[in-house]
């Protein structure tokens, strides 16, 4: 009667070490999924901020030709005063649209680095969490087997004391 009583401990444990992993398995989908979902607003973003680079470097590039357009028109006008401080201050006016766009750029740039390394960081994540969820799948397919193979003993041995 300890034998069978032992055996249902053991079944008893089995079953509680399979909810176990299996509470474990379904939290660590949800954390998969969570960061899938985190990996893809850091996708949209990246999408984002390269856009908007984009439009910042050519910005950047009319504001550069503006600027060397204005330098000719002032290297032509030569003595005319009035005419040629209003084309300084309008160059001086363009170069630090260009000084600004050319800081945003830079920033965008830190950004898009920052945000390629925490993508990176996150898919390695993802990729653990998916090795952690295989190895205890694993585990729960060993476990079921064990608990069935303790139940078939379990199902003999009741049918030899039945015998007896």
């Amino acid at each position: 009667m300890s034998q069978l009583e032992g055996i249902k401990n053991k079944l008893s444990s089995l079953r509680l070490e399979a909810d176990t992993a299996q509470a474990q398995t379904e939290e660590l989908k949800g954390k998969v999924k969570t960061l899938e979902q985190e990996n893809l607003a850091k996708e949209n973003e990246i999408k984002s901020l390269q856009h908007r680079n984009q439009l910042l470097e050519t910005n950047v590039e009319k504001l550069e030709e503006d600027v060397k357009k204005s330098k000719h028109e002032i290297g032509e006008i030569g003595q005319q005063g009035t005419h040629n401080e209003a084309l300084q201050r309008r160059l001086q006016i363009l170069e630090e649209e260009a000084e600004e766009s050319d800081r945003n750029t830079r920033e965008v740039n830190e950004k898009l680095r920052q945000t390629d390394v925490k993508a990176g960081h996150f898919e390695r994540k993802v990729q653990a969490l998916e090795a952690s969820r295989d190895q205890w799948e694993e585990k729960y397919e060993e476990m079921a087997k064990k608990y069935n193979h303790v139940k078939k003993e379990l199902e003999d041995f009741q049918v030899e004391i039945g015998n007896i």
